[in-house]
């Protein structure tokens, strides 16, 4: 089994159409241990949706931006395990004023908590669970963290796509200063998932109809599994070599540069 006696961290697991919990369920199947992330309201939904999984991980509260909870989530596994494998940042949030359109009236706040959360949290997180993934089994520990395409501007998406490319940023200063401590740290840039974020963006639907229609291999917005492989692989010894990296998981869609043509029709 791909991860079998490694033992991860994932965060962002709130129901079972997120594709954190697509992950932490295929990191079971592949022989991992787990422990669960939430935080305040949050925190009785994922303990509920974690009794879903193949076998029930404990989760601990985690507000991504408490210095104080990242050093006790240290400690905890510290004191559980004494060594972490692999963690799984899936954790964005943005203000509804900074996203549906409202890229040009957002205010500042809202522009800088999009970048906390979403972006500047996956350092902070890193670097609290960083001597920890130092004592990680061979060939050492990685940092997965969850994207969506950042090289253009996409319709709706305003200050959360400026968030993400900041993310991507944030990854390869973390591939940088991590891979002397024998870690690594990779994005996977999903195509867009029928998920709880997802719909609380006011137009993605306008945004996601694109994927079924154009990408070359198709796109199954309700299917999260061919992201939780990709994580499964990242956080994988077969994985060891690679760091900085951008996987795009989205059906070949970020490659194209125009739509794909219409089948054409027998007369």
């Amino acid at each position: 089994m791909l991860l079998d006696g490694r033992r991860l961290l994932v965060t962002g697991v709130l129901t079972e159409s997120s594709i954190a919990f697509s992950i932490a369920r295929r990191a079971q199947e592949e022989g991992a241990e787990l422990v669960l992330t939430g935080f305040g309201r949050g925190m009785r939904i994922t303990q509920r949706v974690a009794r879903r999984l193949p076998s029930e991980p404990d989760v601990l509260e985690l507000d991504v931006n408490d210095p104080a909870q990242l050093d006790a989530v240290a400690g905890e596994l510290d004191q559980r395990w004494g060594r972490l494998d692999g963690v799984v940042h899936a954790i964005a949030f943005v203000p509804g004023d900074a996203l549906g359109g409202n890229f040009l009236t957002a205010p500042s706040e809202s522009a800088i908590a999009a970048f906390q959360t979403s972006a500047f949290s996956l350092k902070a997180l890193a670097a609290a669970m960083l001597p920890l993934l130092e004592r990680a089994e061979a060939p050492g520990g990685a940092i997965v963290g969850l994207d969506f395409d950042a090289t253009v501007a996409w319709p709706a998406y305003d200050w959360a796509g400026v968030s993400k490319a900041a993310l991507e940023s944030v990854s390869r200063y973390l591939a940088r200063d991590l891979g002397p401590h024998g870690v690594r740290s990779n994005l996977i840039a999903a195509g867009p998932l029928a998920t709880v974020a997802a719909s609380n963006i006011d137009g993605f639907d306008s945004l996601a109809e694109m994927w079924p229609r154009q990408a070359p291999l198709g796109w199954d917005m309700s299917d999260p599994e061919p992201v939780a492989d990709a994580a499964v692989f990242l956080l994988s010894p077969l994985a060891r070599a690679i760091s900085g990296e951008i996987l795009h998981v989205d059906g070949g869609f970020h490659a194209l540069g125009a739509p794909l043509p219409e089948p054409a029709t027998e007369t």
